[in-house]
């Protein structure tokens, strides 16, 4: 067996290189391919299935009985071969039969093998196939003869495309022309029309094998250099200024393009024999492939980042540049790509940029916070949208729902034209309240305060007329970040926040790293790998842990502070203890502070949040050390209920009108009404009216929201009336009804409270 991936890949292709220039059929050549694979790889199977009639036949095999050929067959996600192709992913098993998808076929005579390895042949990003090899001897195949057959997979796709085996069961072939609804995961709210523009059309790689080794790679250098060059200029154009979030992604987005480790597995796939497009492909297969075995999101979002500047590369060194950014957008457009990238991003026109649909995406995507700050509604996990839609299609997105309909009729068009034009409507209602203040109609003036994590953020106040930010996610600058940020960057960020609220509060959360906010840089033995991460070491815990972390952020926070008011809030508080030991580190940092003569806050106001239930149960003992309180209302609901709320399962348990939560909060909101300490909802629930309106009557009057969510909810404050809501959720407490939504409800509309 050849010590590389390359030599092992390079043994292969001359004689396949061979088989592919001679006469004959192509069963007679995939029937010599077979041989020839196991040949090198010394396994005693190898097979090879073609997508044909929407199932994966047996095509050739070395080792498995002939009389199956054509005979065997397996549906898309059927077995381990039908794994492979619905899912594009690689298996390599020591032990088939331990697999869960694992399916005898017993008339191929399989059953004397135990290992197995197999790879998707893919064409245009569809599985038309599978390669697979078998041994009897139970083992787990080398990375080396892995990628060997991963380019061999690609230059079996142009032989078996070119010889029309398949049944052109590509996603594509043929689209269809009427009206289809879709759902995806919402990424960015609004509301958009446009027409669906391709961000850039796919790269086929027609030809695979090399036929000038060294001019492949010099042709892969002159890329690397052009690519490296615009991602240069692309970080100097950025229009979010030289510091903040933004800056960060595209430096980490730099920090790629001249990876070296990447560079040189592209060179490893050349000298494999591959063309330079064909070696770009493997390596982004490869590294597709990596991506569906990783569980931390963080570094599934770094991987997307590195498949972007592949397309990029691939681009360049095929000579074929054009995306839909550089040819210009001439109409209103929805861009629809598979992912994309916080600089691809960047290149397009925001004039005409209405929406963005991907295929992949998620919450956490670089190109998702850019796209925030942008103001343009994104949805992601949107299955097949690049062969559902045409370009030039009519797309209508609808952000705030996660959905969108591609090539509407008419009468659909005219209703969510209606739909967005209330939503308008809606929005300058909410601009026309926006100068007066959140004071119900006997007089009870609330707080409306909004949630931030970007320094971008800090605009948001004057456009939703909100009080302040009641809630800055610290996490957000070290979540983005390619290694932990350090006290400079973190003051500058804090600063800058401080200097754009002016004269209204903000009150910073220390990080909540940790559980599922995974950072890539912690040290092995930081990383939360247990069940439930949310219950795990997060947060406090672990910032309490890793003392010269929290030093410098403290450091940072009251530095920039300068002679302003400070609010730092500690996340997940689960005993008072822990709160003391992080005032403590505070207080020490302080004093460092004064006696080093550095610039220091006009005064420090602390707060704890609430989201672990057990600190509801020592209130009496942490309030009088605390200048406020704040109850996180998403942690503590999944805890006081156990019930995940990412389980959609569990979505019926997880309803901030429970009377169980209601009076759970009432319970808190008394006790420090009584101690004279603020306290305020930070989280989902303060930012539906009805559920504020709740909280009003439960006597909490201070909430920290999303932007989007003050106007709707300052429309239901100016409508209430403060002390009938607090007489009647007296009365539906006392003896709770069956349906405590319905019930607010009824009330609300017979009151003319504004609830949407």
């Amino acid at each position: 067996m050849p010590t590389s991936a390359a030599a092992a890949a390079r043994e292969i292709l001359t004689g396949l290189h061979d088989v592919m220039a001679r006469r004959g059929s192509a069963q007679a050549k995939l029937d010599h391919v077979v041989d020839i694979i196991a040949e090198a790889l010394q396994s005693e199977v190898c097979s090879i299935y073609l997508l044909r009639d929407n199932s994966l036949e047996l095509f050739a095999t070395h080792g498995l009985r002939k009389e199956a050929v054509h005979v065997t067959r397996l549906s898309m996600g059927q077995g381990l071969v039908g794994t492979i192709a619905a899912e594009g992913r690689i298996l390599n098993l020591a032990e088939a039969s331990s697999h869960p998808a694992f399916v005898y076929r017993p008339e191929t005579g399989e059953e004397s093998f135990h290992s197995f390895a197999g790879v998707p042949i893919i064409r245009r990003e569809s599985a038309i196939g599978v390669l697979a090899v078998q041994h009897a001897e139970p083992r787990r195949y080398e990375d080396v003869e892995i990628e060997a057959l991963q380019t061999v997979a690609m230059v079996l796709a142009e032989l078996i495309a070119g010889a029309r085996l398949t049944d052109g069961a590509q996603r594509g072939g043929s689209r269809d022309r009427g009206m289809v609804r879709l759902a995806g995961l919402k990424l960015v709210a609004g509301m958009a029309k446009g027409t669906a523009v391709f961000h850039q059309p796919r790269v086929v790689v027609e030809h695979t094998v090399a036929e000038d080794t060294e001019l492949e790679r010099a042709r892969v250098y002159a890329a690397f250099r052009r690519m490296r060059e615009q991602i240069e200029n692309m970080t100097r154009e950025a229009e979010f200024g030289t510091a903040g979030e933004h800056q960060e992604i595209l430096e980490t987005y730099k920090m790629f393009a001249y990876d070296e480790g990447w560079s040189r597995r592209i060179n490893e796939a050349i000298d494999s024999g591959l063309t330079a497009e064909a070696a770009i492909e493997r390596v982004q297969q490869r590294t597709r492939a990596r991506m569906q075995e990783i569980d931390d999101p963080l570094l599934k979002e770094r991987m997307h980042d590195l498949e972007d500047l592949s397309n990029r590369l691939m681009r360049i060194v095929s000579g074929r540049l054009g995306t839909a950014a550089q040819t210009g957008l001439n109409r209103d457009a929805v861009l629809i790509a598979r992912n994309l990238g916080p600089a691809e991003l960047l290149e397009y026109d925001r004039r005409r940029l209405r929406a963005v649909v991907l295929e992949e995406g998620s919450l956490t995507a670089h190109m998702t916070i850019v796209a925030r700050a942008m103001g343009v509604p994104v949805i992601g996990r949107v299955h097949d949208i690049r062969h559902i839609a045409n370009e030039g299609d009519t797309i209508l997105v609808d952000g705030d729902q996660g959905s969108l309909v591609v090539r509407p009729t008419g009468q659909t068009t005219a209703a969510f034209d209606s739909r967005m034009a209330m939503s308008q409507k809606r929005r300058a209602e909410f601009a026309a309240i926006r100068p007066f203040p959140p004071i119900t109609k006997d007089g009870r003036r609330c707080e409306l305060m909004v949630n931030a994590g970007l320094a971008e953020d800090a605009a948001t106040l004057e456009i939703a007329g909100a009080d302040g930010i009641g809630l800055f996610r610290t996490e957000f600058q070290f979540l983005i970040s390619a290694t932990l940020p350090g006290r400079e960057s973190q003051q500058r960020l804090y600063k800058q926040v401080l200097d754009a609220a002016g004269d209204k509060p903000v009150v910073f959360r220390t990080v909540d790293i940790g559980g599922d906010k995974a950072l890539p840089y912690l040290a092995d033995e930081e990383k939360d790998e247990s069940e439930n991460p949310a219950m795990g070491w997060r947060a406090l815990r672990l910032s309490l842990s890793r003392s010269t972390l929290m030093k410098a952020q403290a450091r940072a926070l009251i530095e920039a502070a300068d002679r302003r008011v400070l609010r730092v809030m500690f996340p997940m508080v689960s005993e008072p203890w822990e709160y003391e030991e992080a005032r403590a580190l505070f207080e020490d940092q302080l004093e460092w502070a004064r006696t080093n003569r550095k610039p220091l806050p006009s005064r420090v106001e602390f707060g704890a949040m609430l989201e672990v239930p057990s600190l509801a149960e020592m209130l009496d003992c942490i309030l009088p050390r605390l200048d406020f309180l704040s109850i996180g209302t998403n942690d503590l609901t999944q805890f006081l209920f156990a019930a995940d709320r990412a389980d959609p399962r569990l979505a019926v348990r997880y309803d901030w009108l429970s009377p169980a939560i209601l009076r759970f909060l009432r319970r808190v909101a008394r006790e420090a009404t009584a101690a004279h300490v603020p306290v305020r909802v930070c989280g989902e629930m303060g930012g539906r009216p009805l559920e504020a309106m709740a909280l009003i009557g439960l006597g909490i009057e201070n909430f920290s929201i999303t932007p989007a969510a003050v106007g709707p909810v300052k429309a239901m404050i100016r409508s209430l009336d403060a002390s009938a809501i607090r007489a009647r959720m007296e009365q539906l407490l006392a003896k709770p009804p069956r349906d405590m939504r319905k019930a607010l409800t009824d009330w609300a509309r017979k009151q003319g409270v504004v609830i949407g």
